[in-house]
């Protein structure tokens, strides 16, 4: 029996994404797991792209992510930094192309203008309220970052981030505190 795409892979990751005020916040927890088991608490899921004016998170493969990282950035090379048009092609790519569709990540990405969700089943997915999150907390994180935008809207998107993410941390053994967060 097959087993279907993404079934284990969100384990240990949590990554979310926010634009709001003119501001842009990616941020990933550095849990590792493997199965049950802690292998690292500081990995660095989230980085720039494109000169820094793209930031990208995964949740899934490492191997997979670094793979797709280097595929968008190439892309918005190609389409000169748009990186809405760069991820509808990378996502085209994903999808059909032999090697790329066995991967199993999904991704994050934002720039001043989008924020924008990339699965290997060749969705782009812009969010209607500015707010992303995927991998095991990912829920988690969601749910509290747009209770705080709710509640707290003067705090900046880096502090809805982050309190998204100790709130998500608090409740999924997936997610933790080790926090990386990049800002445009």
């Amino acid at each position: 029996m097959t087993q279907p795409m993404y079934n284990h892979i969100f384990h240990g990751t949590t990554i979310i994404g926010i634009r709001h005020n003119g501001q842009v916040a990616v941020a990933g927890d550095g849990q590792v797991t493997l199965g049950t088991t802690i292998m690292k608490s500081g990995a660095r899921k989230v980085r720039r792209l494109y000169n820094d004016q793209i930031l990208c998170g995964f949740a899934g493969a490492t191997g997979d992510a670094f793979t797709l990282f280097d595929r968008l950035e190439g892309k918005v090379k190609e389409f000169n930094g748009n990186l809405l048009r760069a991820a509808v092609e990378l996502a085209k790519d994903w999808r059909t192309d032999k090697y790329l569709r066995n991967l199993e990540a999904l991704l994050v990405a934002a720039n001043a203008e989008h924020l924008l969700v990339l699965s290997g089943n060749g969705d782009v997915i812009e969010p209607d309220d500015h707010i992303a999150a995927i991998g095991s907390g990912g829920a988690y994180a969601l749910a509290a970052a747009r209770a705080l935008l709710a509640h707290a809207p003067n705090l900046s998107a880096a502090g809805i981030a982050r309190e998204a993410m100790n709130i998500a941390a608090g409740i999924c053994v997936y997610t933790n505190t080790n926090l990386i967060i990049e800002t445009l």
